[in-house]
C-alpha cells in the first residue's frame, strides 16, 4: 500500500460553506456508529463531557469529564467497564431506539465549490447522495443523483436538479435550498426525503483526520487537487497511480471531487461511495474505536459546527445504534448513470441528462424497497408495442417527402397500432431519410418507432421541451416513403 503523509488534525480552524463532498453514509453509517459507542463508554464510566451539542446535557467536571486520554487510559477504561458488575444492563438501553417499523431516507447534499469561491449568496448543490436504512430488514442503501439531472422544480418548472437548492435560498422559501432539493428528490423518485444533511468540506478534512484517514482503492491514475494545508487556501497538484491507499482528509476530499476522468461525474459518484464505504470500515474497526471514544468530546463539538441538518442529534444518536447492526453486505449502491438516462440539450443549449422513468423506477426499487423491484411495466413481459401504447406518448408525424398525404396515413397506420397521434403537419423541407425528434422522456415509443421505421441513432435527435405538444416528432424520409409495412 503507499503511504501519504498524514497531517496532524488541525484545530480551530473557521469552517465556511463551500463545495462539500457530501460521504452520505459517514454520518450515519460511520459518525452514528460511533455516537453510539462513545454513549456507551459515557454511560459505564461516567467520565465524559459534550459541550455545544443540544439535546445532550454535560456532565459535572467533578465527575472527572475528560478528553484526549492515552491508549492505555482508554484501554483500562475499557477494561474496566467490561468487567464493571452491572447486571442486567446494557448501556445503550439508555438511548432512545428508533420506531423499529419505519424506513428513513436521508438526503445529503454538497454544495458547488465555485459559488462559494465566488462568494455569491446563493449556491448550487454539487452533489446529492439519497441515503435509505430499513430498521425491519437490518438492510441500508444509497443512490448518486447527478446535478445535470433535468427534473422538475416544484414551483419553478423544470431545471437542472443541482438549482433547486439554489432557487430555494435565493427565493428564502421555507426551510430553504434544503428543503426545496429534498422536494425536488422526493417527487423525482417517488420516495419521501425525511430528513437533510450538509458538511462542509473542511468538516469533512477534519473527521477523516480523526479516524486516521481513509483506505481506498484506486483503479487507474488519477490526477487531484488536494487543498493545501495549514488555511486551505490553495491547492496542490498530484498524481496517484492505481493502487491501494490510505487518504488523509484533504486527499479524500479531492479524490471524491475530481471528475476529470472518462466518466465524469458518474465516475465520480463511484468515487464518493467508495469513500463512503471506506469510511465505514475505518470507523468501525477495533484499533479506531478506542481513540473515537477518546476523542469523542472535540469529533462532536466540531460535528456540530459543521454539520447543517434537520436530524436531531438524537435522530443520530438512534440511527447511528441501529447502523451497527447492519452488515456490508446488506448496504446496496446505486448510481443514476447513463444505463438509466440520455444526453440532451436544455432550450438554452446547456447539456442536460434526461431520465429514462421506467429504468428509474426499477433502479429506485432496488434500493428503497425492501422487496426488490416492483414490478414496472419493463417486467410484466410486454411486447415493444404494449410498452409503447402503456406508455401513452404523445407522436406528431411530419411529412418530409414529395409523397402527397404520406403524414395522414402515417399517422392512421400508427393509430391502428393503439398509439396517439398528435398531430399531422408538413416538414420545414425534403429528408431522405426519416427523423425522429424526442421532446419528452418516452422510452419505449422511440424503441418502437426506431424499430418499425429502421431509423438510426444518429438520426435521432433529443430536444428536451416540457412545454412541447408532442413527446415525440417523426420527419418522414424518402426512405419511409419507398419502403413502410402499411398496407
Amino acid at each position: 500500500m503507499t503511504e501519504i503523509e498524514h497531517p496532524r488534525t488541525l484545530l480551530g480552524i473557521p469552517l465556511s460553506k463551500s463545495n462539500v463532498i457530501i460521504i452520505a453514509v459517514a454520518l450515519v453509517l460511520a459518525i452514528g456508529a460511533g455516537i453510539g459507542l462513545f454513549f456507551f463508554a459515557r454511560d459505564l464510566t461516567q467520565s465524559w463531557t459534550l459541550t455545544e451539542i443540544p439535546g445532550v446535557p454535560s456532565l459535572p467536571q467533578e465527575q472527572g469529564a475528560q478528553q484526549g486520554a492515552s491508549g492505555e487510559d482508554v484501554e483500562t477504561i475499557i477494561d474496566q467497564a467490561v468487567n464493571m458488575d452491572i447486571p442486567n444492563v446494557n448501556p445503550l438501553d439508555s438511548v432512545p431506539k428508533w420506531d423499529g417499523a419505519s424506513r428513513v431516507n436521508i438526503l445529503f447534499l454538497g454544495l458547488d465549490y465555485r459559488d462559494w469561491e465566488a462568494g455569491t449568496e446563493a449556491s448550487r448543490s454539487d452533489t446529492m447522495i439519497l441515503f435509505t436504512i430499513d430498521p425491519i430488514t437490518r438492510t441500508a442503501g444509497m443512490l448518486s443523483i447527478p446535478r445535470d439531472l433535468w427534473v422538475n422544480i416544484p414551483g419553478f418548472d423544470y431545471g437542472k436538479i443541482n438549482t433547486a437548492y439554489y432557487l430555494g435560498e435565493a427565493y428564502k422559501l421555507p426551510g430553504g435550498g434544503p428543503a426545496l432539493a429534498a422536494e425536488t428528490v422526493e417527487n423525482f423518485l417517488g420516495v419521501p426525503v425525511h430528513y437533510y444533511a450538509q458538511v462542509d468540506f473542511i468538516t469533512f478534512i477534519h473527521l477523516i483526520d480523526e479516524i486516521g484517514g481513509v483506505f481506498v482503492e484506486v483503479p487507474e491514475d488519477i490526477v487531484l487537487y488536494p487543498l493545501d494545508y495549514p488555511d486551505f487556501g490553495s491547492f496542490k497538484k498530484v498524481t496517484l497511480e492505481a493502487g491501494e491507499y490510505n487518504l488523509p482528509g484533504n486527499y479524500a476530499l479531492a479524490y471524491a471531487r475530481a471528475r476529470k476522468t472518462e466518466g465524469g461525474d458518474f465516475d465520480r459518484a463511484q468515487r464518493q461511495q467508495d469513500v463512503i464505504m471506506g469510511i465505514r470500515r475505518q470507523v468501525l474497526h477495533p484499533k479506531i474505536l478506542p481513540t473515537l471514544i477518546t476523542n469523542a468530546g472535540s469529533i462532536y463539538a466540531r460535528l456540530s459546527e459543521g454539520v447543517h441538518t434537520n436530524l436531531t442529534f438524537d435522530n443520530i444518536m438512534q440511527l447511528g445504534v441501529l447502523a451497527l447492526e447492519i452488515e456490508m453486505r446488506d448496504i446496496e449502491r446505486g448510481i443514476i448513470g447513463p444505463d438509466v438516462l440520455y444526453t440532451s440539450k436544455d432550450p438554452t443549449g446547456l447539456d442536460i441528462l434526461i431520465p429514462i422513468p421506467d429504468e428509474i423506477r426499477l433502479l429506485r426499487d432496488e434500493i428503497f424497497t425492501s422487496n426488490g423491484v416492483a414490478s414496472p411495466l419493463a417486467n410484466q413481459g410486454l411486447s415493444a408495442l404494449e410498452l409503447a401504447q402503456e406508455e401513452g406518448a404523445r407522436i406528431a408525424i411530419m411529412n418530409g417527402t414529395l409523397t402527397e398525404g404520406l403524414a395522414s396515413e402515417t399517422a392512421n397506420y400508427l393509430a391502428q397500432q393503439g398509439l396517439t397521434v398528435a398531430a399531422t403537419q408538413n416538414a420545414d423541407g425534403l429528408y431522405d431519410v426519416t427523423r425522429i425528434i424526442l421532446y419528452n422522456g418516452t422510452p419505449y415509443a422511440l424503441q418502437y418507432l426506431a424499430e418499425l421505421m429502421g431509423i438510426a441513432p444518429s438520426q435521432i435527435l433529443n430536444r428536451y421541451d416540457p412545454q412541447a405538444q408532442a413527446d415525440i416528432a417523426v420527419i418522414l424520409g424518402s426512405d419511409w416513403a419507398v419502403n413502410n409495412p402499411m398496407p
